[in-house]
């Protein structure tokens, strides 16, 4: 399993995710939440995880007619798909625009977060990722965008370049999608709590609280 809780006592939360997944935005309002719950002192550290490794051009992922196509269901049901996670995240205080949001490879973006661990600003630079694509419909696997926001977040214009122009780090997104076929993990998000405990899907902040709880006993 990965590791655990640091000498210092802190507990590590690691979460395979992916940037364009609704679900995992969800989910990482409701750790926030389990952690202010618990007052838990806590290391997460993002895991990359790709939905659509092979997805090429962009295409309209709030689209109805493409989730239609996707899913092979009515038009209908799609909308109503959209409008179910639209309203779940709304109760976590999130505001998801997914009528613009896009598709497309999220490989680069997940280097970037892996740049933002290795700087000490990985959960900005996740929160900023997801802001910008969920709410505010930028497209994560343009560089231009991908420079912007990670300079937002904390991280230095030159390194972002210097990263997304190279393949620094792919390495370490590789590793994680290994490491997550090797503990099983098809679906995203998922929580390992102090190397021994998972916690599969944006379970409610209560959930995810009685986990930590666990893990911290």
């Amino acid at each position: 399993m990965p590791q655990s809780s640091d000498p210092a006592g802190r507990l590590r939360i690691e979460v395979w995710a992916d940037l364009i997944c609704p679900w995992c935005y969800i989910g990482k309002r409701r750790l926030e939440a389990a952690l202010a719950k618990t007052q838990a002192d806590a290391d997460i550290v993002w895991r990359s995880f790709e939905l659509a490794p092979n997805a090429g051009t962009r295409a309209e992922v709030g689209d109805v007619a493409y989730l239609a196509k996707k899913y092979r269901i009515a038009a209908a049901q799609a909308q109503k798909m959209i409008d179910n996670v639209t309203g779940i995240a709304a109760g976590d205080g999130l505001e998801y625009h997914l009528e613009r949001t896009r598709t497309g490879n999220s490989f680069d973006g997940h280097r970037i977060v892996h740049l933002g661990l290795a700087s000490g600003v990985q959960d900005a630079v996740m929160e900023r990722l997801m802001r910008a694509h969920f709410t505010e419909g930028r497209t994560l696997d343009d560089h231009a965008t991908l420079v912007e926001l990670a300079v937002e977040a904390g991280l230095t214009e030159a390194t972002v370049r210097e990263v997304l122009a190279g393949d620094r780090h792919a390495s370490d997104v590789r590793a994680d999608e290994a490491r997550a076929r090797e503990l099983g993990i098809t679906g995203v998000p998922f929580f390992v709590l102090a190397g021994r405990i998972g916690v599969s899907g944006a379970q409610p902040a209560e959930v995810l609280a009685q986990a930590i709880t666990q893990a911290r006993g």
